[in-house]
């Protein structure tokens, strides 16, 4: 039996206000990821906030959504590796460069290369090196499954997470005895 929805909250047609589905979609909390590789000798990469892992184990894929009005994915997706890098409470500060549209968004930011040319940030919660699967047509973005090859971690290291449209830390859980 479906449990009906709480009397606080009304349901909204979507075509009613675009804000608010806007609104709504920004109380899904979601990681932030660097997507970067070096293509013709130039680090070029994208933020994102629609990165999912866990998609597939067996071919490893994660996925993200990217708008087809961006003009930095046509130079990345020639890359045959992509860096990914799950941005850390480290980099609250730099996220706004690193997601402007003008400028160098890697001026002044701790990276590296790998040999295959994916892109990474330092002191990133994980990097992963992957390369395209698939892209698929949706609405007014492109959802890109793409296959994990390489991979490194930091336990220890908090993710920055996007929630409510703001940049957030978790808070780290309480020890138990």
């Amino acid at each position: 039996m479906a449990t009906p929805p709480s009397p606080s909250l009304s349901l909204v047609d979507v075509s009613d206000d675009a804000s608010l589905l806007r609104k709504t979609f920004a109380l899904f909390p979601s990681g932030i990821v660097m997507l970067s590789a070096v293509v013709d000798d130039v680090p070029v990469g994208l933020v994102a906030s629609s990165f999912q892992v866990g998609i597939s184990a067996d071919p490893p894929l994660v996925l993200f959504a990217v708008q087809h009005t961006s003009t930095t994915w046509p130079k990345l997706r020639r890359s045959p590796r992509l860096g990914v890098s799950v941005l850390s409470g480290l980099h609250r500060s730099s996220v706004g460069q690193l997601s402007s549209k003008s400028g160098d968004r890697f001026d002044g930011i701790d990276s590296f290369t790998s040999d295959a040319q994916a892109h990474f940030i330092g002191g990133a919660a994980a990097h992963l090196e992957c390369s395209i699967h698939s892209e698929i047509r949706a609405g007014d973005h492109d959802v890109v499954l793409m296959e994990v090859h390489r991979m490194g971690s930091d336990p220890s290291t908090e993710p920055l997470v996007w929630h409510g449209s703001t940049l957030r830390s978790l808070t780290p859980p309480e020890p138990t005895h």
